[in-house]
């Protein structure tokens, strides 16, 4: 498992708040945390160090370009995807700390997930004449753990199924077929069971599998908090599917998923009540499922079970976790004082995933 460590700019409301930077990255892999709290004149406690320090694979500061981030963490894994593995990115971390814009980007800053696909095609594009590719894909949200096909919203609430090979597959989701980047088949590959899925709607067929993704964003569920304005309230879960047919061979196929998990959140922070606060406790219960399977995962000598059915989040990152997966997590804080907690439980958690060993 490789793991990342992404630092955001201090935000316009941490400054008016007067809070000071305690992040900061030391060199490519090393992050220091300082803990604000403790006063530097305290005597007894001269001789303990304010800061601590965390190495990761590779770590950016707020002068990171997205192009950076991607070429250092996911560029690697699209090679791999092609010849038949199965791979994995997935961002980590509080609400308000940039994960959807690592993976999403903007329309001048695109993101690990438009970058992905356009490689991928152009891999294909540029593979030798005798092999023909299919590439399918499907989108999906789980809020409040309940699973939403992104590309058609209208199928409602949709079931986890295990298939006899102990892959987790999500019942009825709609899967576009892909021949490039530009152009989308009429008509959606086998699902689960080997049942047709329900193509999408004549209107709901950009010509671009760009514009499909972004259809796919513009369904999820967004509120604004007083932590973030435009907070994810839900984790979205991107599958690229990669099928090779050579002649004289068989078939291989390769999964790639690209995940934006929902934040952390505290009430206090967010200020939540209602269904926002409701959300948030779905969100938070999910993601100690997650950690909870980091940590048995870390400590897997020890640990002969682990709890993948605590959450659908942790079902669907079980392959991602602890089977045949090249798995990336990115995880991002905040570089703030009054942003310590969260910052200090995140890294602490990221720093156990590196000890993490998947099979591919």
């Amino acid at each position: 498992l490789q793991v990342a460590l992404r630092i955001r700019p201090m935000s316009a409301a941490e400054l008016a708040e007067g809070a000071k930077p305690i992040a900061h990255r030391m060199d490519e892999q090393v992050v220091v945390l300082r803990d604000p709290t403790e006063d530097p004149d305290d005597i007894l406690r001269a001789s303990h160090s304010r800061e601590k320090s965390y190495i990761f694979d590779v770590a950016f500061d707020s002068t990171a370009t997205q192009e950076t981030v991607y070429r250092a963490t996911t560029r690697g894994l699209v090679a791999g995807v092609i010849s038949g593995y199965n791979a994995t990115v997935f961002t980590y971390g509080p609400t308000g700390c940039g994960k959807t814009y690592t993976m999403l980007g903007t329309d001048g800053e695109p993101g690990i997930c438009t970058r992905t696909l356009g490689e991928l095609f152009q891999a294909i594009e540029d593979a030798s004449g005798d092999t023909e590719y299919e590439v399918s894909m499907s989108y999906l949200e789980i809020y409040n753990e309940m699973i939403r096909d992104l590309l058609n919203p209208s199928l409602g609430c949709l079931q986890l199924r295990e298939d006899a090979g102990g892959t987790v597959q999500v019942a009825g989701i709609t899967e576009i077929s892909a021949i490039s980047a530009e152009e989308v088949s009429q008509r959606a590959p086998m699902g689960c069971g080997g049942v047709w899925q329900t193509p999408l709607p004549d209107a709901a067929r950009p010509p671009q599998v760009m514009q499909l993704l972004a259809q796919g964003n513009r369904q999820r569920t967004q509120e604004p908090t007083a932590a973030n304005r435009t907070s994810s309230r839900s984790h979205a879960v991107l599958q690229v599917t990669v099928r090779q047919w050579h002649r004289g061979g068989g078939l291989r196929r390769g999964r790639l998923f690209m995940i934006d998990l929902a934040g952390s959140e505290r009430a206090a922070q967010t200020q939540n009540r209602g269904q926002r606060m409701k959300e948030g406790a779905h969100i938070n219960r999910s993601l100690l499922a997650l950690g909870n399977c980091i940590k048995a995962l870390s400590h897997r000598p020890s640990t002969k079970y682990i709890n993948y059915r605590d959450s659908k989040l942790t079902r669907l990152l079980k392959d991602s976790l602890g089977g045949n997966s090249h798995t990336v997590m990115i995880a991002h804080i905040s570089p703030a004082s009054t942003a310590f907690e969260e910052s200090r439980s995140t890294l602490a958690y990221a720093h156990r995933a590196k000890s993490i060993r998947t099979t591919v």
